[in-house]
């Protein structure tokens, strides 16, 4: 008798957990100023990694529960978040999610002049250069990223990597689901259309729980050049983080050996 009351209250309990992953989340997204519903916001939940888009009436629909952490993002508004609560899963289509938008101020640009000859083997050797250096290490599938040419620059790669707990010890050491995440990411294809046309890695900070210059920071102590750092996408700081962070993964193995 006790084994049947046993296997009832494990159905139960896998019943009812069951339920909570079916659970869907029906809303729609304004824009703050004017009420009029946003088409093609990227709303991302970050507890399940999951992401969809709202469509021209500024609804949508994503799989969600209680307490789960919504990220919404939208070109010249502002990124907000917004947790899950047991109303908004309940009375379904009547949350509203508001955004707003941006104020820019324009900075001032500097345009710097060359002198072209119409020649172009000769004009492509003027072109300022800022090459990227990256080298390989036996025992590991990629290499790192060294940046600009100068003197010690494979000593200071090898030195960073092989010194982990100074660094990544502190990040990935202690974060290991965060960067189940950042893996996670790269396998939702909205989710990396997204990261692919932002830079402003504020989906990226809000999953490793860290601010902007901390992400920067990583992405040079793991040997990252100032141009990358710079200029790369979202998408592309997700792959060298999740990079950095499989040959992190590879090095403690072999020191713990």
């Amino acid at each position: 008798m006790k084994k049947v009351y046993t296997l009832l209250l494990l159905f139960l309990t896998l019943t009812t957990i069951s339920a909570q992953e079916r659970q869907t989340l029906y809303a729609k997204v304004v824009n703050d100023a004017d009420d009029k519903p946003m088409n093609a916001v990227h709303v991302v939940n970050l507890t399940t990694i999951k992401g969809v888009i709202t469509n021209d009436k500024g609804e949508f629909e994503i799989e969600a529960n209680p307490d789960d952490t919504l990220f919404f993002s939208f070109l010249g508004f502002k990124s907000i978040k917004v947790r899950v609560t047991n109303d908004m899963l309940k009375y379904k289509g009547s949350s509203t999610i508001r955004m707003t938008e941006l104020a820019y101020a324009l900075e001032k640009v500097v345009l710097t002049p060359y002198q072209l000859t119409g020649y172009l083997e000769i004009d492509a050797k003027n072109v300022p250069l800022r090459p990227n250096y990256r080298y390989r290490i036996a025992g590991l599938s990629t290499g790192y990223e060294a940046g600009e040419k100068a003197p010690g620059a494979i000593s200071s790669v090898l030195g960073a990597i092989f010194n982990p707990a100074d660094f990544l010890q502190n990040l990935f050491g202690k974060k290991p689901t965060q960067m189940r995440k950042l893996r996670q990411m790269k396998e939702d294809d909205k989710i990396r259309d997204l990261l692919a046309s932002k830079f402003d890695r504020q989906m990226l900070r809000e999953l490793l729980q860290v601010e902007r210059v901390d992400v920067d920071e990583i992405l040079s102590l793991c040997n990252y050049s100032k141009t990358f750092i710079t200029n790369a996408n979202d998408l592309q700081v997700l792959d060298a983080i999740n990079d950095c962070y499989e040959e992190y993964k590879v090095l403690s193995r072999q020191r713990k050996k």
